[in-house]
């Protein structure tokens, strides 16, 4: 049997219907959904390698796209957070200092994924035919697999927690989902 008590606790602070807690479903599954399609539609087709006149020039438009979308996503993320009440159980000191150090662990995760693969490593360069010499195998990709990924969903975690937030705790779950599904569908 499965005690199901803290689940349908959280679930009665969040209101799955409201227009922001949606907003932000819909922004965190829609991200890394449009930038997969993208990317293989532009390894089948080079259709923006042509159409900027360069692979580089269409890898970095992507990432421009791609880093507005996460703004988006993160916008809606805090709206939900807002509109919802917070825990009582989360509003407090040690909740607080704790989500600042997984927000932390996960900015460190981020930024160093992003030194080690660059603008174009980060941003799906490999779909455009520009490759890395190696791969690589520094920190932080010498710890943990998808590093950039599981940075971001820590950021929100951390984030959640220094809100008291049981929608963004909720939501953070949802990053987590979508995340495994982009990394299953990647691999």
């Amino acid at each position: 049997q499965v005690d199901v008590t803290a689940m349908a606790q959280l679930f009665g602070y969040v209101d799955v219907t409201d227009f922001s807690f949606i907003a932000a479903v819909l922004s965190i599954a829609f991200n890394p959904f449009f930038w997969n399609m993208v990317a293989r539609w532009e390894h089948k087709t080079r259709a923006l390698s042509r159409a900027f006149g360069s692979p580089r020039a269409a890898c970095y438009c992507l990432g421009a796209v791609i880093l507005m979308l996460n703004g988006v996503r993160s916008h809606c993320f805090t709206e939900a957070m807002k509109s919802h009440p917070k825990l009582e159980g989360l509003n407090c000191h040690g909740a607080y200092y704790a989500g600042l150090a997984i927000l932390a662990v996960g900015t460190l995760f981020v930024t160093s994924s992003f030194f080690a693969l660059g603008f174009t490593g980060t941003f799906l360069g490999d779909y455009f035919g520009i490759l890395m010499e190696a791969k690589v195998t520094s920190f932080p990709f010498s710890i943990l697999d998808n590093p950039m990924y599981w940075g971001s969903t820590a950021i929100y975690l951390g984030w959640s927690l220094m809100h008291a937030s049981p929608a963004g705790l909720l939501l953070t779950a949802v990053v987590a989902i979508s995340y495994t599904v982009a990394v299953l569908y990647e691999g």
